[in-house]
């Protein structure tokens, strides 16, 4: 890390003596990054830079924390991310000394952080449930739909005392959950119980909830797909278990193959290792795919056949740009095929951060839990009751998305005018971005089926492989950060997904508005050729 640190410094110094000099501060800032004598995490890097502290009689140190925090990593937020921030801070005092005007997060699922809009319904729901004295006004009928304070009323029956702010049952208020269970029935056309739902912060609390449920030492195991959300690697290394990778097919669109998992589940059994799950993404994140319904089933009877909990990471379910493939829960796979709940353990993941809903900062999600025996299923709940609840405001948005204006409502046709925008916006920026990174010279990239990202290969060369090696860093991460110098432009290195080893990616959202996508493509085209000029072999 600190040779890291000291190359990103004297590359960024280098970049100063070809612009406007920057302020005095940021020579400062590069002057102590090019010095430090000591290591440094990227955490530290981009802290208040107040020096040294090894001489700290402080009690905790990084020999004394939990040795599984130092194994996590999480490169959506990573070290690339960091250095956009600081060069975001920078950007407000010299606007002059770099060749870009602003800094394009294009690393993360965030879509309300790039100007897309909430949806107007979910929002006057809630902004009645939580102001609840605008319900008594006259003028809130001017203001508000009659839907929004029909529903508003009725989700407010079902909360003790009308107490937004007060506690909930740990699983989630149950009038809640009724509507999440009769959405999950008109999604798949199959019975749901609301008792099943454990309501969540998102659906990371319900991931992590289950890693300490399945794992107990190193030897349990869990089958991740590779290319991976970092999500899955790092709640895996905080829990103390071993991921077991099964590397998705790039040939044939990021394909799984059972063959694969088979492999992979032998070979861990060989090494000791138990293999407790298997985690699916669908669609996938940052592949994009969208699985058959046919390798659904092939997926199912494997899980089924050794006697694997299937995690069915689903929270891009409205998220699918092609008129060739739909999305199909593994839950309603696994009923058509007749696989009852004492046939198979299958835990759903759901979120209001994506989809076309996008409320990200609203932290709301639920996870359904089947095939589980009682006893089994009181462990789960007393895990969820040491956390007390998820948050009131997500957990009413999570069941707005699972229970959205219907028609006839006065809100439906203004809320399927918004949903239908997002969603057809997101599949022309997903179609331009394929376009433009397959003209560009050594990248390939598979269509985006479904999510919110774009995973091309980069076929760098040898001489780009060299200079990343000789700045100790991965190539593709060399590649990332030099493109965010030149464009301010901030994509995430395919060595923070994993990858087969020797190819390079880097993972980039398509939520951008679509109004600024052309000067993406612009940037990065202007970009990625003077990079091959440079490095060209």
């Amino acid at each position: 890390m600190r040779r890291f640190v000291i190359g990103q410094a004297k590359n960024l110094i280098d970049q100063t003596r070809r612009r406007p000099r920057p302020h005095n501060n940021n020579i400062r800032l590069l002057s102590l990054l090019a010095s430090d004598p000591i290591p440094v995490s990227s955490s530290r890097f981009f802290s208040d830079m107040t020096g040294s502290d090894s001489s700290s009689s402080l009690p905790v140190t990084l020999d004394s924390i939990n040795p599984n925090v130092l194994k996590c990593e999480y490169a959506v937020r990573g070290e690339i991310v960091n250095i956009a921030q600081k060069l975001q801070d920078d950007l407000k005092i010299n606007k002059d000394a770099y060749p870009f005007d602003e800094i394009i997060y294009c690393n993360i699922g965030n879509p309300q952080s790039l100007s897309q809009q909430p949806i107007t319904f979910f929002r006057e729901v809630l902004a009645l449930c939580s102001h609840t004295a605008l319900l008594d006004r006259d003028e809130t009928h001017a203001l508000f739909s009659a839907d929004s304070i029909a529903r508003a009323w009725k989700i407010l029956d079902q909360i003790p005392g009308k107490a937004t702010g007060a506690y909930s049952h740990s699983q989630g208020i149950k009038g809640l959950r009724d509507a999440i269970a009769a959405g999950i029935e008109a999604r798949d056309g199959l019975p749901a119980d609301p008792n099943d739902i454990f309501m969540t912060d998102g659906a990371s609390p319900g991931v992590h909830m289950m890693m300490q449920l399945l794992i107990s030492s190193e030897k349990d195991g869990i089958l991740c797909p590779i290319p991976q959300y970092p999500l899955y690697s790092a709640s895996i290394a905080l829990h103390g278990g071993s991921l077991v990778p099964y590397y998705l097919d790039e040939a044939s669109g990021w394909g799984l193959e059972i063959s694969e998992l088979k492999k992979q589940l032998e070979d861990a059994k060989s090494k000791g290792i138990t293999v407790r799950a298997l985690a699916v993404i669908n669609p996938g994140n940052p592949t994009g795919q969208v699985l058959s319904e046919e390798n659904q089933r092939d997926i199912v009877d494997f899980c089924k056949k050794e006697g694997l909990v299937l995690l069915a990471d689903e929270v891009y379910q409205e998220n699918v740009y092609v008129p060739d493939k739909k999305f199909h829960s593994f839950k309603k796979v696994a009923r058509s095929m007749g696989h009852g709940e004492k046939d198979i353990s299958l835990v759903s993941f759901q979120s209001i951060s994506k989809g076309y809903y996008g409320e990200c900062g609203k932290r709301g999600g639920y996870m359904e839990v089947t095939g589980f025996t009682s006893d089994v299923r009181e462990q789960i709940y007393k895990v969820a009751s040491v956390n007390l609840c998820s948050n009131i405001s997500g957990q009413i948005l999570a069941s707005l998305v699972m229970s959205p204006p219907k028609p006839g409502d006065e809100s439906y046709e203004s809320y399927i005018a918004e949903k239908e925008g997002i969603l057809s916006s997101m599949a022309r920026r997903a179609k331009t971005l394929e376009e433009a990174l397959n003209k560009l010279e050594g990248i390939t990239c598979n269509r985006a089926e479904g999510a919110m990202y774009l995973f091309p290969c980069i076929n760098l060369p040898q001489k780009a492989i060299a200079a990343a090696e000789a700045a100790k860093t991965a190539p593709d991460t060399f590649y990332c950060k030099r493109l965010l110098n030149a464009t301010g432009i901030v994509v995430v290195p395919g060595s923070g997904f994993r990858q087969v080893p020797g190819t390079w990616h880097f993972r980039c959202t398509i939520l951008p508005q679509e109004d600024k996508i052309p000067a993406i493509v612009n940037r990065l085209t202007e970009f990625h050729k003077s990079f091959m000029d440079e490095f060209r072999d």
